[in-house]
């Protein structure tokens, strides 16, 4: 690590509440920490990064840990997981931004990419999909079903444990609870990550807990591949509108990124001729859309923003079934790619 790397680091820590405040806004202090759910900003007290300390060594501002996934790291880590930056030199650049310090021209010594709390969080998460069985007969089948999707997913990418473990804010104990598990892996398929569903006992929902949903390992730049992806390719947030889209034309590849943070970040396949966003119309959902967009165009792949008639996709397939969205889509899909979906 440089010593301006070194420096840097050494004023964020100085600097950690603000820091907090930016890129976790849905946390709050308490006494020395900053506390929130998650590294995705989900409401919460898992997380916890201390405001206070010396600027390196042991117990240094900063530095945090995520008690429900045994995670840890620096302020950096934060930034790059909010932002969805991948490139080291790039995520300096937005360090300095925000410590509203001048950009260095200099090129940086690459960071090490990993830290091994991180890799060991990654073989965690490939444990686990491995140790989960296919959806088929289980109650991850049967949540899906309650959600309109009936088609068939791929083993090496959705999965289901029976007992996936899972603390509550602020309890001190895990328990076991069933769970859909997806694989979160990179263009070779290795797994860096899963997502984890909770669900209710009798599947008909997901589990009656404060955040259902979780994500570890290594998620930027990756994501749920639910189908092999050459020229053409339909991305989006979640596993559920995703597979939605599936379901009315499965004749479309579809990727779910899991969070508008990833989403804006995930490593498109360098075949890739035309890219369909399945954008949420929330503002983190249009602003990663246009980032996605923005990075595809640059590299000449023609974008075409995919808009659901209601909330979602999820919420059209339910209310309009099938076939009402196969029409939805049509109207949006290019005309190259309509032979896809049987129109």
């Amino acid at each position: 690590m440089s010593p301006e790397t070194e420096e840097l680091l050494r004023e964020l820590a100085v600097n950690a509440e603000s820091v907090c405040r930016h890129y976790l806004p849905a946390g709050r202090r308490e006494g020395m920490y900053w506390l929130v759910g998650d590294l995705q900003n989900h409401p919460g007290r898992s997380l916890f990064v201390r405001l206070s300390g010396p600027t390196s060594g042991t117990g240094a501002a900063g530095k945090w840990t995520d008690a429900a996934t045994g995670e840890h790291g620096d302020l950096l880590d934060i930034i790059r997981e909010r932002t969805g930056i991948t490139r080291f030199p790039d995520l300096l650049t937005e360090a300095r931004t925000h410590l509203g310090r001048p950009v260095s021209l200099q090129p940086e010594v690459s960071r090490k990419p990993e830290s091994k709390s991180r890799g060991d969080t990654r073989e965690a998460a490939a444990r686990l999909f491995a140790a989960s069985v296919p959806i088929s007969g289980t109650l991850a089948e049967t949540y899906l079903r309650s959600r309109g999707i009936t088609c068939s997913v791929p083993d090496a990418v959705l999965r289901f444990h029976p007992k996936c473990w899972y603390r509550e804010e602020g309890a001190r104990k895990a328990v076991p609870m069933p769970a859909m598990i997806a694989a979160v892996t990179d263009a070779a398929g290795r797994i860096h990550g899963v997502h984890r569903t909770w669900l209710a006992a009798d599947g008909g929902g997901k589990a009656d807990v404060r955040v259902p949903k979780r994500a570890m390992g290594l998620l930027i730049g990756n994501a749920v591949r639910i189908d092999p992806a050459l020229d053409i390719l339909v991305i989006g947030e979640g596993i559920e509108t995703m597979l939605s889209i599936r379901e009315a034309a499965p004749g479309l590849p579809v990727w779910a990124g899991l969070s508008s943070f990833h989403l804006g970040a995930v490593s498109l396949p360098e075949s890739l001729q035309r890219l369909y966003i399945a954008r949420d119309g929330d503002p983190a959902g249009e602003r990663a859309a246009e980032k996605l967009s923005d990075r595809a165009t640059a590299i000449g792949i023609a974008v075409q923003l995919l808009e659901p008639r209601l909330g979602d996709f999820n919420d059209d397939l339910r209310t309009d079934g099938p076939d009402a969205l196969r029409r939805h889509l049509a109207e949006q899909i290019g005309p190259e790619d309509r032979h896809r979906i049987g129109i």
